[in-house]
């Protein structure tokens, strides 16, 4: 696969912005028609899981590439990594490998694979795999969307025997062991094939963890059972899985909703519909980290090359109102680019509190005083909510705006054929993959980035300074050293404001309690129910 290629697809089958991205060719993980939507006695059926999720499962599934909140949630219970994260507290526990590293400022680890372990073809589990695996993320050729959070240091993966792997880091990196769950183990003998690596982003899969992939049918569902020779750490708890993707929020909550309610899970519950939904005897609770909006500036456009044109339009807006009105309280206004609850968070150096005057001062220093916007947008619902609090701040200090929300996938085609424009709203959580400062901000912040190319910010003299600081910090072995230099770099991207959050929100999950137990609201898109149990 081409670098250019997977350039594009950073993007387009990126759930993190919530929206579903059409893949040309898919491929159904078993043939014999489409699948049932999984209607069963009105979820009476304790050795199947009905969930609804509110993202769509027609992007990319190859785990190397993709960021779909569909998508990654389903690979978390077909594929393992070498290590794996507990999904809410994110620490590491062996998956593939035996034992965790004894020592995590050494410079090699070695792991041993778990005895038995095999396929979902019944193949064994060999480090032949394992390498194959590494040497797809770490290919500069393949340039593969997790490779940002491994290339910088690791160095290789080398096989030492049929059962055992070495690891050889450029430099200690404390962080790695959490890291390795985003590189999920795939069999050589599987995606080593022709034409493989495309048919793993249509819906191919074939992992070893406790459910296998049975059916998948672009928006409509996917389809799960447990894998009855999986014997590592977190086993299956039912026998059968039926994930509907619903990306309309009101039809999403109906699913949930009653008597009669199809499924005993949902996420990305909307706001205005908790209280509803808890008064019908649901859990309804929510996850606070880095799911947030940003806004992207195209730096190579007039006058947002301007660093105060930037800020200027970031104090404008109202962000308690918005929080207030289109978020129903369940968001804070960004005071870093990390969100508050996160361990290396501190107020940045520049922070864009409510103030229209300091606002328009800025925009009439910066000679912008009549500017007018286009914002164009994705249509994710909570994001589209919050789109006329910008509007009608912007218009309060004299700032013509024009709303354009759209499709992702139609928003991201013009990013990614570098058509002009000004200003982009877009959600994303880099939480997905991770919480170390590191990853989250090199999702974004990475020299030949994707991100960096759409704000034409990448090659720029502000940009090689950040890179250069952010190199540093992620070289820096000692804890509190790190956090000082990640705190720095913070204050840098809060400064230049080119691609900066408004607000952090907060995510919802709702579950019948009388049909599911064992489930915890994660911070971050799509769902876990490796330790829920059917009651």
């Amino acid at each position: 696969m081409s670098s250019e290629f997977s350039r594009r697809d950073f993007l387009r089958y990126s759930g993190a912005t919530g929206a579903a991205a059409i893949i040309a060719s898919t491929l159904a993980a078993c043939s014999g028609g489409p699948a049932s939507t999984g209607s069963v006695g009105a979820g009476s059926n304790k050795d199947l899981i009905t969930a609804v999720i509110g993202y769509g499962n027609d992007q990319s599934w190859d785990p190397t590439q993709t960021a779909s909140a569909f998508a990654m949630a389903g690979i978390n219970h077909i594929y393992e990594g070498l290590l794996d994260t507990d999904p809410i507290t994110r620490e590491p526990y062996a998956a593939l490998a035996t034992a965790l590293p004894t020592d995590p400022n050494a410079t090699a680890w070695t792991f041993t694979l778990r005895e038995g372990a095999k396929w979902h073809d019944g193949k064994p589990v060999t480090a032949d795999d394992v390498v194959f695996t590494f040497e797809r993320i770490l290919d500069p050729e393949a340039n593969v969307l997790v490779g940002n959070f491994f290339r910088s240091w690791l160095r290789e993966v080398k096989k030492v025997d049929d059962r055992t792997v070495e690891l050889t880091f450029k430099y200690a990196f404390p962080d790695a062991a959490p890291r390795l769950t985003i590189a999920k183990i795939m069999p050589k003998h599987v995606f080593g094939q022709q034409g493989a690596w495309d048919q793993a982003k249509g819906g191919k899969a074939v992992g070893s963890g406790p459910y296998k992939l049975v059916q998948h049918n672009p928006k409509s569902n996917t389809a799960f059972e447990a894998f009855a020779d999986y014997n590592g750490p977190r086993p299956a708890t039912v026998q059968k899985m039926n994930w509907l993707t619903i990306v309309d929020a009101a039809a999403r909550v109906a699913k949930i909703s009653g008597g009669s309610a199809e499924a005993q899970i949902a996420d990305n519950i909307p706001y205005a519909n908790v209280d509803q939904l808890k008064q019908q005897g649901l859990t309804v609770e929510g996850g606070a980290g880095m799911n947030h909006m940003f806004l992207m500036f195209n730096t190579a456009t007039k006058p947002f090359d301007d660093v105060r044109v930037r800020q200027a339009l970031h104090y404008a807006i109202d962000k308690q109102k918005m929080i207030d009105v289109a978020l129903k309280g369940h968001g804070t206004a960004s005071s870093s680019f990390l969100n508050e609850g996160h361990p290396d968070h501190k107020r940045a150096s520049v922070v864009y509190d409510y103030d229209p005057d300091k606002a328009k001062a800025l925009l009439k220093e910066a000679g912008a005083d009549n500017l007018t916007v286009n914002l164009m947008a994705v249509n994710v619902s909570w994001l589209a909510d919050c789109l006329p609090t910008i509007a009608a701040s912007w218009e309060a200090i004299g700032v013509k705006t024009t709303l354009e929300p759209q499709d992702t996938a139609a928003l991201f085609t013009k990013m990614d054929q570098f058509q002009d424009y000004q200003v982009v709203a877009a959600a994303s959580n880099p939480n997905q993959f991770g919480m170390d400062a590191d990853l989250i901000l090199r999702y974004n912040f990475v020299e030949g980035g994707l991100w960096m190319k759409y704000a034409h910010f990448d090659g720029s003299k502000d940009a090689k300074a950040l890179f250069k600081l952010m190199d540093e910090a992620t070289q820096e072995p000692d804890k509190a050293a790190k956090t000082t230099k990640v705190q720095k770099y913070l204050d840098v991207i809060a400064e230049q404001a080119v691609l900066y959050p408004v607000v952090h929100t907060e995510l919802m999950t709702a579950w019948d309690p009388k049909k599911i137990s064992g489930v915890r609201a994660q911070a971050y898109p799509g769902i876990n129910v490796l330790q829920a149990k059917r009651t």
